[in-house]
Order: structure tokens, then sequence, then C-alpha cells
């Protein structure tokens, strides 16, 4: 099952400026996803970025780099473009794996496309894990998503979903034990032929309302396979605070007590 793997990286990041070539356990954070997709028995790794500086460092470490447009609002948008320039077969199986996540288990890139080989008419293929405290429910920075009886998405959303009516109106909000739910990684897998067809998928008031580049594909009548992640990944890095504890967890993998 040969799967390529493209990692948007973008330098303009309004948290954290540069963050793919921020410092982390003394190399640039991009470079730790570069070798978790390695690890994950990739074909091919390609960094799609917008930024000259990315392009150089990337070149040195012998990766391929696709410049890439400064005016793309998603991830998927700037792979689209990447298949745009290349020569890839429409059934090519591509991960994308996004550039601030140094500690991804490389077992979840590999499940993540074996998910997508599994449900030929799925158009995407991703992943969730289970939450297990009221916390991450009611995060808006956490994205929840509801599924079918087969394992396709019926819906993502920033809010906690599906909404227990009954045990949500109690004073204390009582945590529903009748259903899981489920937070979704950000992880995603692709056919070439899909990411051709994307650019002509207008954006909806769904994906703008919520900031959540998937909704356009369930808004366009796609299907989104969505399976339960093997592991439970740690998490990726958005702000300094995420930079620090993402230090402290490889110190402590490099330091066992």
């Amino acid at each position: 099952m040969p799967y390529k793997v493209i990692i948007p990286a973008r330098y303009g990041s309004s948290r954290l400026p540069g963050k793919p070539l921020l410092d982390l356990a003394g190399k640039p954070m991009l470079l730790h996803v570069v070798e978790k997709a390695q690890e994950s028995g990739a074909e091919e790794i390609l960094v799609a970025t917008d930024d000259r500086r990315i392009e150089a460092i990337v070149k040195g470490w012998g990766i391929q780099v696709c410049m890439t447009s400064t005016e793309h609002s998603s991830g998927t948008e700037r792979l689209a473009e990447v298949v745009a320039q290349q020569d890839y077969s429409n059934q090519t199986l591509i991960v994308n794996v996004q550039g601030d996540e140094p500690l991804l288990p490389p077992s979840l890139i590999a499940q993540a496309a074996k998910d997508l080989e599994l449900h030929p008419e799925a158009d995407v293929a991703t992943l969730s894990v289970n939450i297990a405290n009221r916390e991450e429910l009611f995060n808006p920075n956490i994205v929840k998503v509801v599924r079918d009886a087969q394992g396709y998405a019926l819906y993502f959303s920033r809010a906690p979903i599906p909404w227990a009516r009954e045990d949500f109106a109690a004073e204390n909000r009582i945590w529903p034990t009748s259903w899981p739910y489920y937070r979704h990684l950000g992880l995603y897998t692709y056919r070439a032929g899909f990411l051709r067809s994307y650019p002509q998928l207008p954006p909806c008031p769904l994906e703008q309302a919520e900031r959540l580049e998937q909704l356009r594909v369930l808004y366009h009548g796609g299907r989104i396979h969505v399976a339960v992640a093997d592991v439970i990944p740690p998490p990726g890095v958005d702000t300094q605070a995420d930079l620090e504890q993402a230090r402290q967890l490889l110190a402590q993998k490099d330091h066992p007590a």
C-alpha cells in the first residue's frame, strides 16, 4: 500500500511566527515532522510551503519541496496546488501531515493511509480519539465529530456534539454515558484525483462559520471516513505554551526517569 506524505508548512503563523523553523530539542520543528513521516513508511515525502526560507532549509535535508501560493486558506488547498504540479495518478494516496505535529506517532500516518484504501467509496479518510473529560468537550479549540453507523462523518464542530439535551440542561452538565464523544485529529488522506477536483468546490457557509475546512467536503456531498486512532497522539503546537510542552515531552523521552 504505497502512499505519499505532503506536509504543508507556512512561515506566517499569527500566534507563532516562523513556527516550522522554531527550535525543538536542537532541530527545527518541521524536521521532527519529516522524520515521523519517514518512519511511517511513506514512499515519498514532500513539503509544500509559501516561504523561501523554509524551502532552502528543507532542500538542505534532501527532502523535495513544492512552492505554493500565499493565498491558500487551508492545507487542503495547498495540497491541491501540489497535486496540480505533480504527475501523480488519480488513485495515488496522499496523507496530509500538518507541519506543527512534531510528536505525531508514525503509526497513525500509516493508519490514515490504510483506512482510505479500505474504504474506496470515501473521498477522504481521517482519524479521531475518544473525548474523556468535560474540559475537552466544551473547548472550542478542540474539534468534535459525529459519525454514522459505518464510521462516516455526519458533522464536525467546535461545539459539543451531539448535544445531550437532558444531561447538559442540568446545572452541572452531567456527563452523558449513552454514546461516545470523539475528538477529530487533523490528519487526512486523499486520493490525488479528489485533490485535483477540490479547487472546483467553492467555500461554504458552514466551513466559514466554524473555520473547519473539512466541512466543505461534506457540504458538497463528499464522504469522509473517520476511524478511531490506534494510539492517542500528544498535542500539536499552536502556541508558545504548546511549544514548551513539546520540549518537555521530548526531554522526558530522551532522559526518562
